[in-house]
């Protein structure tokens, strides 16, 4: 992403280090948490989104930062919870919170980074932006509520399927990107616009990671591991609808009652590329992409502009 890095490397670099002054704890415990998570963040693809964002619509200032910081603060504080939830006890190759210091601990940490981005925002008046990223947190609670209750019956159609990544996963994206262009010109329209397009390449997103499930030529080995967890991933919602009855009851008993069997779940993982569900699925994320980059192609061409195209790029085509 050498686009990327050229337009917004400086400002990246600012963003960490204000991010790392917003998450500093009040007590030693806390401090020690806190320096873990900022030793082990991710790529920061949402902080790029947000940068990127308020570039084409009109330049970067405090207020994007604030933004950005707000957005990490808020995907850190769900990454948390989730291995609580999941009991989880690994993270990017790390031990997880809850690993490390367990479940009440890693609660109480979730909810302080919730708080803090809180507290940022309403200390300097971003209350549109709040408001943005308040929805986003809604939606993906709801969308975690909502995959739980069908994982229990397995009855997941494709339009509930889209419902649940659209607040799970995309949600947070479009907040990034609604967030960062409304910190750029103070624009509802603006940011709507950005939102639309965050919204439709975090449903890509989200497919790409139901992809590297299964595994092709491009993404490598398939793991299995949303299977043995019955989440209903798009390839195996569309091979269940194209499978005859008793191919679908074999599937639905695996998911069910022999998900942590290795073979059981090859034998899954093999009926759902026979069936065509890892082309359709694709095919799926190449569309959203391409409603996304619609959307940003109503500004004009501009090294911005490229740089984003690259980042969505990067997302749709990355290997892990």
């Amino acid at each position: 992403m050498e686009l990327v890095k050229q337009l917004i490397g400086n400002e990246l670099s600012t963003f960490e280090k204000k991010f790392s002054d917003n998450v500093k704890g009040s007590n030693p415990l806390l401090d020690k948490i806190m320096r873990f998570i900022i030793k082990r963040k991710g790529k920061q693809m949402r902080p790029m989104f947000v940068l990127l964002s308020a570039k084409i619509a009109g330049g970067i200032n405090e207020k994007t930062y604030r933004a950005a910081s707000l957005i990490e603060l808020l995907h850190t504080a769900t990454l948390v919870h989730d291995d609580v939830v999941d009991n989880a006890m690994i993270r990017r190759n790390f031990f997880s919170i809850n690993a490390l210091w367990k479940n009440k601990i890693a609660v109480l940490v979730g909810d302080y980074l919730l708080a803090k981005g809180l507290l940022l925002s309403v200390e300097h008046g971003d209350y549109p932006i709040l408001q943005i990223t308040s929805r986003a947190v809604k939606e993906i609670s709801e969308g975690e509520l909502l995959q739980m209750e069908k994982a229990r019956k397995l009855d997941i159609k494709e339009e509930i399927y889209f419902e649940i990544i659209k607040a799970k996963t995309a949600s947070l994206l479009s907040a990034a990107c609604a967030a960062g262009a409304f910190s750029a010109g103070d624009s509802p329209e603006q940011a709507e616009s950005f939102r639309l397009f965050g919204e439709k390449i975090g449903i890509a997103f989200q497919i790409k990671d139901d992809l590297f499930d299964y595994g092709d030529d491009n993404i490598g080995k398939p793991t299995g591991i949303d299977i043995k967890e019955r989440k209903m991933t798009l390839p195996l919602i569309y091979a269940l609808q194209n499978v005859d009855n008793a191919t679908k009851k074999k599937i639905i008993y695996i998911v069910k009652n022999k998900n942590t069997d290795r073979q059981a779940v090859n034998e899954v993982i093999g009926i759902v590329r026979s069936t065509g569900g890892i082309e359709y699925a694709q095919q799926k994320m190449k569309e959203y992409q391409q409603q996304g980059l619609e959307l940003l192609h109503l500004y004009p061409d501009s090294p911005e502009r490229r740089a984003m195209e690259e980042l969505v790029a990067y997302v749709i085509d990355r290997k892990h």
